[in-house]
């Protein structure tokens, strides 16, 4: 029997064959052709919105405690990243792991920085895109306006957080992040891929770490909302001050401790094909 089939059917990729997917992937994503990166962007940052708007839907609700309604928050915007996964999109988060086929030499550095770059602004475009809709829909004035009323504080808090905090919650968030891309692609099964992006993300989220595209929805939308109230304390300068540390944290987090520690480990000498 020791030698018979596997009955539980644990067929899932090795660490070591994980790192070659990431790698062969990575190449086919920094040569994508434009219009489908940029068309593929937009939807990875509608996707991430909707699962932003998921997570507020619940953290509104003030009868949910702190833990639960984090927590709960956190596996409702596992939705996002799952769509991303399943779906398909390009993210600019889980799009860090490309490092790994730059260290290997498969892609040069412009290929690299021509991925990032436009699949950020892609990105931005749908999740911005996402938050106009939302804002039309009046969706956040459920709930007598407890929705819109935590769109605001939640970009309120990030307006005021600290440069280095914002950083070094980038960071975390794109660890989190690119360990459940990593997770997924070990999956063979929508199931399998699910269960691996659930818990990290969730993680991520309920330990209120930072994640640029999430914030690419939340602040427009938050700041139409306060226009509409004939307020104007969200500002871009605002917007701008907590996106860059946490562009820059969230590089850190994904390329640098996921995709470069992985590289070392598993593909660090390998023949290039």
């Amino acid at each position: 029997m020791a030698n018979g089939p596997d009955i539980f059917g644990f067929d899932a990729f090795s660490p070591k064959q994980i790192a070659e997917r990431v790698e062969s992937i990575g190449v086919a994503k920094a040569r994508l052709p434009l219009l489908s990166m940029l068309m593929l962007g937009v939807l990875a940052g509608a996707f991430i919105g909707l699962g932003a708007l998921y997570y507020v839907l619940i953290v509104s609700d003030p009868s949910l405690g702190f833990a639960a309604g984090r927590v709960l928050g956190g596996v409702a915007f596992s939705m996002g990243l799952l769509l991303v996964i399943v779906a398909g999109a390009e993210l600019f988060t889980g799009n860090n792991l490309l490092a790994m086929a730059w260290a290997d030499g498969k892609i040069s550095t412009l290929e690299l920085l021509r991925n990032w770059v436009i699949v950020c602004l892609a990105n931005f475009v749908g999740a911005a895109g996402l938050a106009l809709l939302v804002y039309l829909s009046r969706h956040p004035e459920m709930n007598q306006g407890l929705i819109a009323a935590q769109y605001i504080k939640i970009a309120a808090a990030k307006s005021a957080m600290p440069f280095w905090e914002a950083f070094f919650k980038g960071v975390l968030c794109n660890v989190l992040v690119c360990m459940a891309v990593w997770m997924a692609l070990a999956g063979r099964s929508v199931i399998d891929k699910a269960v691996a992006i659930i818990f990290p993300i969730s993680a991520f989220v309920a330990a209120g770490f930072e994640h640029s595209i999430a914030n690419m929805y939340i602040f427009p939308l938050a700041m139409m909302l306060e226009a509409s109230q004939g307020v104007a304390t969200i500002t871009w300068a605002g917007f701008f001050g907590n996106i860059i540390p946490v562009i820059l944290g969230n590089l850190v987090g994904g390329s640098l401790l996921v995709g470069l520690v992985y590289h070392v480990i598993y593909r660090r000498g390998a023949k290039v094909g």
